[in-house]
């Protein structure tokens, strides 16, 4: 099959991801991917959960006084919203709507890096309160979970960025369809490992 061949929204097929066999292919490649990072975040959620009682250096830099619920609630409104924003991508995707996927793809970018600009800011907050990555275990293990996360935001924001500016002139194939799916997934991933997140880290730390 021509990866490259022109298609109209009546020839486009019902699912172009998987129209190919080295398509197919790629997502049994990313599913193990996507296994592997399962692994990862399970096992640094493990850690934060046995370490976030550990070596707390008074009540300035316990949970309940150091999260703030309202910024981290923003930010996870953020992060959902482009979670949604990436499904209308992949909507108009299927129905070999070029222009309006790479619209909606350019909103799930704006909204990802706002998150990420967000997170910033938590983190240079904390360190000016001296609540830094080598202060206690707690520290560490919350830095390393959290920070993981975000730079698998940044990969996420290079990622659609890349296919946002490469693929501008060329429109949709068989070929892009693909990559376009596949970050749809890793990005729907991401923003389920922040929900856990948010629940395990956030509300729970605050509740106690």
């Amino acid at each position: 099959m021509d990866l490259n061949k022109k298609f109209t929204p009546e020839t486009w097929p019902a699912n172009p991801e998987r129209a190919t066999l080295e398509a197919k292919n790629k997502f049994v490649g990313f599913w193990l991917f996507i296994a592997g990072e399962v692994i990862l975040f399970s096992t640094l959620f493990g850690v934060y959960i046995a370490l976030k009682d550990k070596g707390i250096s008074g009540p300035e830099f316990s949970a309940q006084e150091l999260y703030e619920l309202p910024l981290v609630f923003v930010m996870t409104m953020l992060l959902l919203t482009s979670s949604l924003t990436s499904v209308f991508a992949m909507y108009h995707m299927k129905n070999y709507n070029f222009k309006k996927m790479q619209i909606w793809l350019s909103v799930t970018a704006f909204l990802g890096l706002g998150f990420l600009m967000l997170e910033v800011y938590e983190f240079a907050h904390y360190a000016q309160l001296g609540f830094t990555y080598n202060n206690s275990a707690f520290s560490s293990a919350f830095f390393t979970l959290v920070g993981t996360h975000g730079f698998h935001v940044a990969i996420g924001l290079v990622w659609i960025t890349l296919l946002i500016f490469r693929n501008a002139k060329r429109g949709l194939n068989l070929y892009n369809a693909t990559k376009y799916y596949t970050f749809s997934l890793y990005w729907h991933f991401i923003d389920v490992v922040w929900v856990f997140i948010f629940t395990v880290v956030y509300l729970m730390g605050v509740v106690g």
